[in-house]
């Protein structure tokens, strides 16, 4: 969900692969709903079509770089099975959480506030509407609430090497 640690996590751990070596790229969610999908909202199907655009990208990158980083939000297992399928081999899904009390007091993007004050009826994870349906067999779970950054990045940084 937003505000868990996916990007910080993600630019963390492509810096430590580029020192090494490693050639990265890094799809972000933001930037993605900023270029290719600014046309879709966020219905369920609006959502579900900007996960499978980015699926897109991958796939058309992947012989660009050693290892894709994908810090977007992908909130519904039916778009996360079918990422894995396609992307196959080579797909690792990584749940990067936290609870919600954490992630309202992190709120940098301001979203939880604005949904708190009835501005965002559709907040995934939070909106009925949105809801988030958490994975249920990640290849690796990363709780940024219940360790230190350090930590986590050094999990992921350890979990991509040993793939």
């Amino acid at each position: 969900m937003s505000g868990a640690g996916k990007s910080t996590l993600a630019e963390a751990v492509q810096q430590r692969l580029e020192a090494v070596g490693y050639s990265v790229m890094s799809i972000d969610g933001d930037s993605v709903r900023q270029t290719t999908s600014r046309d879709l909202g966020f219905t369920k199907a609006d959502i579900l079509e900007n996960n499978a655009r980015i699926v897109d990208a991958c796939a058309g990158q992947r012989s660009n770089a050693d290892v894709i980083l994908v810090p977007v939000i992908a909130p519904y297992e039916s778009s996360r099975a079918a990422a894995r399928q396609f992307l196959a081999p080579g797909f690792s899904e990584i749940y990067v959480s936290a609870p919600l009390p954490t992630l309202r007091n992190r709120d940098v993007k301001g979203l939880y506030a604005r949904e708190a004050r009835g501005e965002i009826d559709n907040l995934i994870g939070v909106s009925p509407a949105s809801p988030y349906e958490v994975p249920k067999s990640p290849d690796l779970h990363i709780d940024t609430a219940g360790e230190e950054k350090e930590t986590s990045i050094e999990r992921l940084h350890g979990f991509i090497l040993s793939r």
